[in-house]
This record gives structure tokens, sequence and C-alpha cells, in this order.
């Protein structure tokens, strides 16, 4: 027998079942488009991180003081104090650095004519903006000499503009208090949004100097030696990068004597955020992955079951077919032709159901971010269609040997 006649008799046998062969697929549907749709949301997730973190600024890293690794020495204490950044912001010693902005953040109460906010107040230097590829949506912002004088100026981000300000007056030119201090508002930063557990938006904007010597100053006594909670470092190029993290490290370690111990303070790039996140997201694709991947186990359990149903239901059809001289080989392929169809029509209508979901997840991830789509990949098309072929070959060997071997003469007498 050809296997274009397996084909129209397997295709001929489920249409005269078709609810039983619809259940029958419904384990191969579900698990396909689980996987289908669970590879395109992790692929639209790590496009929405990537964006994201693209959005925070333009070949930069980060640097923080004090090192999160567990058997780093504890004898030498977290420093990053304003002459350190002076320092790495020299060409002659980071040569690779295009420009620095250090950032001094606490939260902090504002509150303007009645209304309290818990908001992040970040000290900053005048490059903040260009640094961070953040915009100004109305008025300026503060300048070298507001840095230098440590003026009492302030930019508000947008969430805190609107929610000290919720009649729409515009903020630019009142005054406020941070910590019952007094400050004038002469700018608010366009919106943003949120990103990584941090709202970019609910951010109060004033001169670093200002922070760390009138607002958050230090208690008497005590020496300071962390002056900023993180600085931005941006390189010159892509290819700037890696000399730029060398040209730090042992500039840092120079200045703080560190010859023989571990750093005091961590590098950390965009690279690395978005090599984390793609490693976690991963992680967590395949794990759930693999729970969709049950629904093809059972499914496949349930082809097998409704395969060795139909052998019993048409044994005689069987024996007549052996009594006219059909092969065992040819009753093995039709009954195996018959479970892949079952499975690759079922995996069919996976990736039809899968795309489907996909649109729905696109819609979702467009919620949080504009550029965020989940994306049907060619290859985890290619993946469901071979898992279907395996699924069905081998879920489907064991009925179409099991009606191969059939005495035709019990098969005849078979009620």
């Amino acid at each position: 027998m050809s296997l274009l006649e397996a084909f129209r008799i397997a295709f001929t046998s489920l249409l005269a079942n078709k609810l039983r062969a619809i259940l029958t697929m419904l384990g191969i549907i579900i698990g396909v488009a689980a996987v289908i749709t669970l590879m395109a949301l992790g692929g639209g997730i790590e496009t929405l991180i990537t964006s994201e973190l693209q959005g925070l600024g333009t070949n930069l890293i980060f640097l923080f003081p004090g090192t999160n690794r567990p058997q780093s020495d504890r004898r030498i204490p977290p420093r990053l104090t304003n002459e350190d950044i002076a320092a790495i912001a020299d060409p002659l010693n980071v040569p690779a650095v295009a420009a620095v902005t250090p950032e001094f953040a606490r939260r902090a109460i504002v509150t303007h004519a009645g209304i309290s906010y818990n908001a992040r107040v970040a000290g900053v230097t005048p490059n903040y903006p260009m640094v961070r590829n953040a915009e100004i949506a109305e008025g300026v912002f503060f300048d070298e000499p507001a840095l230098q004088t440590r003026s009492r100026v302030a930019v508000l981000g947008f969430q805190v503009s609107t929610t000290l300000f919720p009649d729409g007056a515009s903020p630019v030119g009142q005054r406020l208090r941070i910590d019952q201090v007094s400050f004038r508002v002469i700018g608010v930063m366009q919106e943003r949004g949120g990103s990584f557990g941090s709202n970019e938006d609910d951010q109060v904007f004033i001169p670093i100097s200002t922070a760390q010597d009138r607002l958050f100053a230090p208690e008497p006594g005590t020496v300071q030696k962390v002056e900023a909670s993180v600085v931005y470092v941006q390189a010159q190029d892509d290819a700037s990068i890696d000399p730029a993290i060398e040209q730090i490290t042992a500039l840092l370690r120079q200045r703080n004597n560190l010859t023989y111990h571990d750093n005091n303070f961590t590098i950390i790039t965009q690279e690395d955020l978005i090599s984390s996140f793609g490693t976690i997201t991963g992680a967590v694709t395949a794990f759930l992955g693999a729970i969709a991947a049950i629904s093809l186990v059972v499914g496949g359990i349930g082809i097998m079951n409704i395969m060795l149903v139909s052998v019993t239901e048409r044994t005689r059809e069987i024996g007549l077919r052996k009594a006219v001289g059909a092969r065992r080989r040819d009753i093995r392929t039709q009954f195996l032709v018959e479970a892949l169809v079952l499975s690759l029509t079922g995996g069919m209508l996976g990736v039809a159901l899968g795309y489907g979901l996909a649109a729905i997840g696109t819609l979702l991830l467009q919620s949080l971010s504009e550029n965020a789509r989940a994306v049907v990949q060619t290859d985890s098309i290619v993946l469901a269609t071979v898992t279907s072929l395996v699924v069905g070959i081998f879920f489907g060997l064991y009925p179409a040997i099991r009606a191969s071997r059939l005495n035709p003469i019990d098969a005849l007498r078979h009620e």
C-alpha cells in the first residue's frame, strides 16, 4: 500500500469520527500553542528589557560603591568620593570616558500647598540629562553656577509634578519644600515611565552639592566615605566600554590602595544587565515550556489510547485486509499514518492558536512599551512540527504494531 493511499484512509477515518478526533488532538493543540506562545513572549520580554536599558543612556556604565560579593574583604569599606568622581571624569586618567554624572539619592517628603509626596530626591550634575537620555518638558535644568553655589533649585519628574500640581498649573517658578527645606522649581522632566522596579518620573532632581551639603548632610563628627549612590559613566563608543572599565578599575584601585585586596566598588554595564535579565527570562521560559510540554505528553497518551480503541473497533477490517493479501507492513503503516495525521493536524492547529495568543501577548506587552512585540519565531514553528511528528510516531507505533500482529483468522471471528 502506498503512503498516499494510507493518508487517504487515515483522513477518511478521522472525518468519520470528527468529535473524537478533535478531543484526541486537544492535548497536542494546547501543548504546541503553549510552547509557541511562551517562546514568543520570552522573545518579546527580552526585546522590552533591551529597549528599556538602551533608554537609560547610550554606552552607559554603572559604578556603585561597595560590592555584593560575600567573600570580599570587609576590612576595606565602600568608598566613592567627589575626588574619585573628578578623577574618573579627567580625560588624562580615563581617556575612554566621554562623560560622567554622579547621583546622590535619598527618599524625602516633598510638600507644596498642603500636598505631600514621598519622592526620590536625586542630587545630580548639570550633564545628567545628556548622559541619561532624558529631556526637559518645561523650564530648564540647573547649570554649573547652581551646582557651584549649592543653589536650592529643583527639577521635578513628571509624576511628582502632576501630583503636587493637580490643577494643571505650571510648577516652574513655584516653591516647594523638601524635608522642610525650601526649593524653587525651575523645570519639569519629560515623562519616561518606570523600568526595572524604579519609576523615572518619581524623582526630584537637585544639584548634588546641595544634596550632599545642605539637604542630606552627614552627621557632625562623621567622615563621609560614600558621596555618590551611583555614578553613570558614558563611554566614548561601544568599542570603548571595556577599555573604560579597565581604566576606571585601575584608577580606583590605585586611589584606594587596593594592591592586595578586592575591589570596594562594583562596575556594571548595560550588556551585563541585558545578559542577566536574558538568563532569567530564558530560564523562566524554559521552565514554563517544560510544563507546557507535559500537555504534549498527555496528548500523545491520548493518541495512543484512541488508536488502541480504533484497533479494537476495526479488528474484522484488519482480518479482511490480511485475508485478501495485506502484509503486516501495510497494516502497520496504515495505523501509524493515522497517528501521524492526528498529531500533525493537532500541531498545525496549535501553531494557529499560538499565533493568536502571541497577538494577545503583544497587546499586553505594548501596554508596557510600544516597541515590545511577541513575535512567533520560525524555529518555534519547526520545533512544534518536529515535536508533533515525534509524538505521533512514538505514541502511534505500539498500536500500529499491535494491529499488524493480529491473527487474520481470529480477527475475522471477532464480533
